[in-house]
């Protein structure tokens, strides 16, 4: 069974100093870098997002980084601006051996919508392509690796395993916000799909 490692969003703006920055997120690059060798594949995500995305809590009045509000496709946590299109925040952390990669995905592009996972956009049906992508190569062993862990690198793993792929998380190379116990909500859901979490 041919395997892809997926190194999700580990970018500047992520990593501490950044404009959304998960504490740790820049002491699992060394672990990402060496697990890269080990696989047939490596694909990198990289969130992608207009100035005027409507996740940023600076384009709704009166709101504040990590309110909720209700969108069309759902619940939307509302975000520091972060990530942005050609800017040094939304540039891969300096460490990651991105010339190892065989793909990046960019996600979150469209300004009405967000995207955690690197399959779909937040309302679940609208595809990225990588799911083609992976098929085409064969490859269905998938492990999932980066930032942040309760958030995009989970949603990512649960969308491998609704779509027939095998999918598991190495806990050691991720790093969570854990916003309000969601760390703890994303390792119920990643279980409950069948994800193996390592």
């Amino acid at each position: 069974m041919a395997s892809a490692l997926i190194v999700i969003d580990m970018q500047v703006d992520f990593c501490p100093g950044g404009r959304l920055a998960v504490a740790g997120g820049d002491e699992i690059v060394p672990v990402i870098n060496d697990l890269m060798a080990d696989y047939d594949a490596v694909v990198l995500t990289q969130d992608w997002h207009p100035d005027d995305h409507a996740s940023f809590a600076s384009n709704h009045t009166g709101a504040a980084p990590f309110n909720v509000v209700q969108m069309p496709y759902g619940p939307q946590v509302l975000w520091p601006d972060h990530c942005i299109i050609g800017t040094e925040g939304a540039g891969f952390h300096p460490a990651l051996a991105v010339d190892v990669a065989d793909l990046v995905v960019r996600k979150g592009f469209r300004p009405q919508i967000d995207s955690y996972s690197s399959f779909f956009e937040n309302d679940r049906t609208t595809p990225t392509g990588l799911a083609g992508y992976l098929r085409d190569r064969g490859l269905s062993d998938l492990t999932f690796v980066g930032l942040a862990h309760d958030f995009c690198v989970a949603w990512s793993a649960i969308d491998a395993a609704r779509l027939g792929f095998r999918a598991r998380v190495i806990e050691q190379a991720a790093r969570a916000i854990d916003l309000d116990g969601s760390l703890d909500r994303a390792r119920a859901d990643m279980r409950a799909a069948g994800v193996v979490l390592t």
